[in-house]
């Protein structure tokens, strides 16, 4: 192909595919069927691993409650059972980052309610909590969901190179939605750190932000591994150590900001919101970066969106109104109040060793005699 952009042009067709496996030549066909089985062992990696991350939350979770149930309580990391699901986590997070490289971002992300409803039906399987009608309806609506979006997803063959990272990373498109990212980004920092306002919403959406380019450089850095692996090398690009980079940077600001937002508010509000925004900014990411929505069927795109819809519907319906759990506590703070007296009754837990203040505000009882006595 003649011309100045013909590199790139020719780079692009021989890094994607479309149509049925019978079209074009016969190396063609072949590369069709290998990128097909790597989307489906992406999307095994994805289920595999977000069930694996949500059986560590609940192992982390069943260390807590024994830890708090004995007489003299230790810190959760100096037991075995949190480093297991520590570990099991760590697993489940590396399954994640194989898949995004063996299957599109649309495809592999929305997979994520995997674990919020998983880890739901294992604590109702084995911690024994109470099994609501919503956790029914939510995991119904969510693996409806995921079975809608994996199979009507963008069925587009793709090697990411790094010649074609490189290509994606210079482009207008990118580009221009990398340049809005950081001016939304500044002015919801600066309504963050100077205005002091810390709205969940603020907060999650910074996540969002930095989640996309999380997303954008796991599946590159990822993708070219596994390019590595099956084809060329390609870890001499500078454009992956750029990416890397990228990957750890975010990843990092992000942490920082979920954090934050688990110590303002609770989880059974950050969790579906966090699930949802994150997963609209992958796939955005997705759709822009790296082009999966490219020659998709109206009705394949209606029917994605639908399965996404549904899942995260699903996601809301599994947290909605979960009680947190209290773990028993030897006494009851009531806090102070400058100037003021605490006169209300407060109801005492049967698990704690305590009753609370007496009607009257004061903290002694009176004996037989008339003669009071200190609690």
């Amino acid at each position: 192909m003649a011309g100045p952009g013909g590199a790139a042009l020719d780079e692009l067709a021989r890094n994607f595919t479309y149509g049925a496996p019978g079209a074009g030549n016969g190396s063609l066909s072949g590369a069709w069927y290998r990128r097909n089985e790597f989307h489906l062992y992406g999307v095994l990696l994805a289920v595999l691993g977000n069930l694996v991350i949500s059986i560590s939350l609940n192992i982390q979770k069943y260390s807590h409650l024994q830890s708090a149930h004995q007489e003299h309580a230790r810190p959760s990391f100096r037991s075995a059972l949190w480093w297991g699901g520590a570990l099991l986590m760590a697993l489940g997070e590396a399954g994640n980052f194989v898949a995004y490289g063996l299957a599109p971002v649309t495809l592999v992300a929305p997979l994520g309610c995997m674990s919020v409803t998983g880890s739901a039906f294992i604590s109702v399987m084995f911690l024994k909590e109470n099994l609501r009608a919503s956790d029914v309806l939510g995991m119904t609506l969510a693996f409806a969901g995921s079975y809608l979006l994996v199979n009507f997803a963008p069925n587009i063959s793709q090697a990411i190179s790094g010649r074609t990272v490189k290509n994606y990373f210079v482009g207008w498109q990118f580009l221009i939605y990398v340049i809005s990212e950081i001016l939304i980004f500044c002015v919801l920092l600066y309504f963050y750190k100077r205005k002091g306002m810390t709205h969940i919403a603020i907060l999650l959406t910074l996540v969002a932000l930095l989640a996309s380019l999380t997303v954008i450089s796991v599946k590159a850095v990822s993708g070219m591994i596994t390019f590595s692996v099956t084809d060329k090398i390609q870890l001499t690009y500078p454009i992956f150590y750029i990416m890397l980079i990228i990957m750890i940077a975010s990843c990092a600001f992000q942490v920082k900001f979920l954090n934050q937002a688990t110590k303002l508010y609770s989880t059974v509000a950050v969790v579906p919101v966090n699930h949802i925004l994150f997963t609209t900014s992958a796939i955005i990411a997705g759709i822009i970066f790296y082009k999966e929505f490219l020659g998709a069927a109206f009705l394949a795109m209606f029917i994605y969106f639908f399965g996404c819809s549904l899942s995260f519907l699903g996601v809301f319906l599994v947290t909605r109104h979960r009680e947190k759990e209290h773990l028993p506590q030897s006494y009851i703070d009531l806090g102070t109040i400058p100037g003021k007296q605490t006169l209300d009754k407060i109801q005492p837990d049967s698990n704690g060793l305590s009753r609370g203040t007496l009607p009257d505000g004061s903290d002694s009882t009176k004996s037989p005699s008339g003669e009071k006595k200190e609690v």
